[in-house]
């Protein structure tokens, strides 16, 4: 006699948890998991609360207490949107404020513009080895760098093209320039090239070699935890050990991102990821500059260069007529006396001051492609003292990769269209 099984049903362990209500526009989940209202930023606020009452009795407020209050302004300043506010982050409101009341107070005299023209790049570098020293990703060189280019867009219709020296022509040309600027620079903002874990390190390491790696220290590391991918010197240049070897692990391993790294390849402690054929981080994209947009970040440089040079000699033809472009630069009569050549005056040399910048960025960019070394191989050329310094330092040569001019330029020419292909002197 055969009996029939009966299937038990399978009792649950863990309770069915509810399902969360639908935020409106105006509601979001605070960094403490909480629902929050837009509406209520001021409220609970005691670090807010104590650092003015200490402001108001001009009393010193702590480091930390400044941190704490950033970081729960950042976390409120938030703008209504469909299910659930969004995050503003907060280092990009200066430059959307501070820009165009800099730009008018310095149009008022000449003393006024010298002095703030000469203070914004200063804070500007400021800020720049702050967010640099705490190793933080910001959005204010991006922000600055987009704002300043719709800014002066926007004064050169408004104040220059109504004076009527400016063809169409001209402005159509302009306008063109300042469009492929932004598609250039959307192409170099996306991937540089950036490193994922793949199945095949793992095969090349177990589990045991993995936990070594990531417990011993080894020579030429990095103090964020990456290791130097170059041959060391007790090594023979033209020996390699194979892939699944502890040696050759021990070249390339990356104990931040637990992966093997092909030869070039850098650790970003910025974006916290492994960049292919790594140059440098670049603050005015916010994002690294690798082998994926290596050639779109040059691209855009070179356009904007072209594109401001040409505004900046439309702009100054018609403030200043009958004067080249270097003379009016440093002599233009009676510009103070209009409010608003005043202010094109002033832009002009805004204009002048970030284009010699990127200009010098630029210029250093097409010496290391001659060369063919990155901006992240010469530091460390730099610091080590192993490369060939040429003009005063402005040519660092570290001689592992120059195959010669024509060949340099050409390898740069086919980045990223053979992502896994690298020559055999760029292995050893």
């Amino acid at each position: 006699m055969t009996h029939k099984g009966t299937m038990k049903p399978v009792k649950k362990n863990k309770a069915e948890e509810p399902e969360l209500e639908p935020l409106c526009c105006c509601e979001y989940i605070d960094r403490n998991g909480e629902k929050n209202h837009v509406a209520a930023c001021l409220c609970d606020c005691q670090d807010l609360d104590e650092g003015c009452d200490r402001w108001i009795t001009c009393k010193s407020v702590q480091p930390e207490t400044c941190e704490r209050i950033m970081d729960t302004i950042s976390d409120r300043l938030r703008i209504p949107w469909l299910r659930g506010a969004k995050k503003v982050n907060i280092s990009i409101l200066p430059p959307l404020f501070l820009l165009p009341v800099f730009l008018r107070v310095a149009s008022w005299h000449f003393l006024l513009g010298v002095v703030v023209l000469t203070s914004l790049p200063v804070l500007a570098l400021w800020y720049y080895y702050l967010t640099h020293r705490r190793k933080e990703q910001t959005l204010f060189f991006l922000s600055l760098g987009l704002f300043s280019l719709g800014y002066m867009y926007y004064v050169f219709l408004q104040e220059v093209v109504p004076k009527g020296r400016v063809r169409p022509t001209q402005l159509a040309l302009l306008t063109c320039g300042l469009f492929l600027i932004l598609l250039a620079l959307y192409r170099a903002k996306k991937n540089p090239g950036y490193l994922r874990k793949s199945v095949s390190n793992d095969r090349s390491l177990n589990g045991s070699q993995i936990e070594s790696l990531n417990r011993k220290g080894f020579p030429g590391a990095d103090p964020s935890g990456s290791l130097n991918n170059r041959t060391s010197k007790d090594e023979p240049k033209g020996s390699w050990a194979p892939s699944g070897s502890p040696a050759k692990a021990r070249e390339d391993w990356c104990a931040k991102c637990q992966l093997v790294r092909p030869a070039r390849a850098w650790h970003c402690r910025i974006c916290g990821i492994c960049v292919r054929r790594m140059d440098h981080h670049c603050v005015w994209i916010n994002s690294c500059v690798g082998e994926s947009n290596h050639q779109a970040f040059i691209l855009a440089l070179s356009i904007f260069l072209l594109t401001s040079v040409y505004g900046i000699t439309l702009t100054l033809d018609t403030i200043c007529r009958d004067r080249s472009v270097f003379t009016a630069l440093f002599y233009c009569p009676g510009v103070y006396a209009d409010n608003s050549s005043a202010l094109c005056f002033t832009c002009v040399w805004y204009s002048v001051i970030i284009t010699a910048g990127l200009a010098y960025i630029f210029l250093i960019q097409l010496i290391n492609i001659s060369y063919n070394v990155t901006e992240r191989e010469v530091q460390q050329a730099l610091r080590q003292k192993t490369g060939r310094r040429l003009l005063c330092g402005l040519i660092v040569d570290t001689g592992q990769y120059n195959r010669g001019f024509l060949r340099n330029w050409h390898q740069f020419s086919t980045l990223g269209s053979h992502p896994f292909h690298h020559p055999a002197e760029d292995i050893v």
